[in-house]
C-alpha cells in the first residue's frame, strides 16, 4: 500500500506538468482582423494586401504548411493563375507570415490517395460546355 502510494505521489506531479506543457504550446492568442480573419501579428498587413485581391481570405486561413508548401502554393499560383512576382523580400515575409501562422497541424486531413492508385478520370481531357 505504501509503494502504491508513492507511485501516485511520483505520477500526480507529472501529469500536472505534462498538462501546463500543453498548455503553454497552445498560447496562439493573436487577435484576428474582422475584415479577413488573418491572424493580427507580424506582416498580416502584406498578407492581406496581397492575397485577398484575388481570392477569399477564408481560402488562405483553411490551408496549413510549412515554409516550403506555402512558396509552393505561391508558385503554383503564378503558373497557372497570373500570380505577379514577388520581390524576394516581400516573398520571404508573405511566405514567413503564412508558415508560422498557418503551419500544418496534428489534426488534419489524410494525406491524398496516391495518383496510381486512383480510377482513371473519366473526365479527362474533356471540356465542359
Amino acid at each position: 500500500m505504501k509503494r502504491r502510494l508513492q507511485s501516485i505521489l511520483l505520477v500526480l506531479p507529472l501529469a500536472a506538468l505534462a498538462e501546463l506543457g500543453d498548455a503553454n504550446t497552445n498560447t496562439d492568442t493573436a487577435e484576428l482582423d474582422p475584415l479577413t480573419g488573418f491572424k493580427m501579428t507580424g506582416d498580416w498587413k502584406l498578407v492581406r494586401g496581397n492575397c485577398i485581391g484575388c481570392h477569399s481570405a477564408q481560402l488562405v486561413t483553411r490551408q496549413r504548411g510549412d515554409a516550403e508548401q506555402w512558396l509552393a502554393m505561391i508558385r503554383w499560383m503564378q503558373e497557372e493563375q497570373g500570380l505577379w512576382q514577388f520581390d524576394p523580400d516581400t516573398e520571404q515575409r508573405i511566405v514567413a507570415y503564412l508558415a508560422e501562422n498557418y503551419a500544418p497541424e496534428a489534426r488534419h486531413r489524410r494525406a491524398p490517395v496516391a495518383a496510381e492508385l486512383m480510377p482513371p478520370n473519366p473526365y479527362a481531357g474533356k471540356v465542359p460546355d
